[in-house]
């Protein structure tokens, strides 16, 4: 791959790969980040956290001002502070989901993240990113029509194995994924997932995937990594996701992506 071509995009996920463990922009991954911007190089940032959770990172996204929040359900315009695009789970299908999710996994609660906070059942867990208070109420009282993305946990059971269950409930309807430690199925509009927002984000840019050079550690990242160019997994990455990428990069607490972003681009290191 070679450095210093023009109309390339970076695009990366945040916790777990361009952040450190304890959730910062490390000095290192600042200058890569500010040199890239310089030379006109936009880097996406593609997360599962909401918006809500974005803001002492936002001085970190550059000129072009735009990052993919909530798995792909949303467009958010940095220097606007405002929701640009967003895609719906509507509540229609977010009704019969939690219904049919309900039946296959018993003990499932769920909450809803929209477009300028979210909404939970009783017993959903409070997530301590989350100061302020939430409104909690049944689920039919509590869905509304920006919703993008619904939240669905268990308190028993292992990740993966109720996403599993999950996606094998509601798979035709939406979009599941899994990105946490604990039992959370993050599910999305029918379609939607970092890969298809980006997609449109780049060719927005004039990039076409060929020359997106991609990174992330979940499986939430897995269609980002498959559609750009150039993946690169990092070295803390979940199994499927260092087996999907093509290449492998040191892990976040190294500044994995600042890395080999220095490489690709030809940086001081």
């Amino acid at each position: 791959m070679s450095a210093r071509v023009s109309g390339r995009l970076v695009a990366t996920d945040l916790d777990g790969t361009l952040l450190r463990s304890d959730g910062t922009v490390s000095d290192r991954t600042r200058a890569v980040l500010d040199e890239l911007d310089d030379r006109g190089v936009p880097v996406v940032f593609t997360t599962g956290r909401p918006v809500r959770w974005m803001e002492e990172l936002w001085d970190a996204v550059g000129g072009h001002g735009l990052a993919i929040c909530s798995n792909g359900g949303i467009v958010y315009d940095v220097a606007e502070r405002r929701v640009r695009d967003f895609s719906a789970v509507p509540r229609e299908v977010g009704l019969e989901v939690a219904e049919l999710v309900r039946a296959a996994v018993p003990g499932t609660t769920f909450a809803i993240e929209h477009t300028s906070g979210w909404a939970s059942e009783g017993g959903f867990p409070h997530h301590p990113d989350d100061a302020g208070t939430v409104r909690r109420g049944p689920w039919e009282s509590i869905y509304v029509d920006d919703v993008v993305k619904v939240l669905a946990v268990h308190r028993e059971l292992d990740p993966e194995d109720f996403w599993r269950q999950v996606d094998a409930a509601v798979g035709g309807l939406v979009t599941t994924t899994w990105s946490s430690t604990f039992a959370l199925v993050e599910i999305s509009a029918a379609g939607v997932t970092k890969a298809t927002t980006l997609a449109g984000v780049a060719a927005e840019m004039g990039v076409g995937a060929q020359d997106v050079v991609a990174f992330g550690d979940m499986p939430n990242d897995l269609p980002m990594l498959e559609w750009a160019g150039t993946s690169y997994a990092m070295a803390n990455a979940h199994a499927s996701v260092r087996d999907l990428a093509d290449h492998l990069a040191p892990g976040n607490d190294e500044d994995g992506v600042a890395a080999v972003l220095a490489d690709l681009f030809g940086l001081a290191r």
